[in-house]
């Protein structure tokens, strides 16, 4: 074989590769891309790994840009997609929760929050918007619970405070209100100082 047709050989071999980047290789790029917020990248990546390669992860990610798109059946698709793919996996459980509460679908919201509680009781933010669902239905008591269980695992969230001091508002307990008030604003000038 000539030095030329080597060459040739070398350079065919070189620019095809990417054509047969392993999916492997294309969750990764699609992971660094939406880190780095190239979103639109990270999108296309996705999309070229065949569904049926496409990790909980993946379908979550697609969820997340189309939501962020304002694309809300969409991304509700994506993410009904990823928890087909691992029913164990909070985050689409948590995000599809947080698609039917901004759709104004509290009740189905709410079974999605206590699907995340299954899986990671510990998670204080779907107490919290559990809370936020609860408070939608008019359930204060409800409400309560949800927010003192998502200050009891993260305490330094003014928006939980916020939002207790609401519940006891409407719970006709303005002591309660006035205090959990005091501690979201210590909270946020603890904030800004910073």
């Amino acid at each position: 074989m000539s030095m030329r047709k080597i060459i040739l050989l070398a350079l065919l071999i070189f620019i095809s590769i990417p054509a047969f980047a392993s999916d492997d290789t294309l969750n990764e790029q699609a992971k660094l891309l939406y880190a780095d917020n190239n979103i639109t990248e990270s999108f296309n990546a996705l999309l070229s790994i065949p569904e049926e390669e496409r990790t909980a992860e993946n379908w979550l990610l697609l969820g997340n840009i189309l939501q962020d798109k304002g694309r809300n059946d969409d991304a509700v698709f994506m993410y009904t997609k990823s928890i087909l793919k691992d029913e164990k996996f909070y985050k689409a459980h948590y995000n599809l929760g947080n698609c039917y509460l901004n759709d104004d679908k509290p009740n189905m919201a709410i079974e999605e929050y206590k699907k995340v509680l299954k899986i990671r009781p510990e998670y204080a933010y779907a107490h919290y918007n559990l809370g936020c669902a609860y408070i939608k239905l008019g359930k204060y008591r409800k409400a309560k619970n949800a927010f003192l269980d998502a200050v009891y695992f993260k305490n330094t969230e003014p928006d939980f405070y916020y939002n207790l001091a609401y519940v006891y508002k409407k719970l006709n307990k303005p002591k309660d209100a006035q205090a959990y008030t005091e501690i979201y604003n210590k909270l946020l000038e603890n904030q800004i100082d910073q």
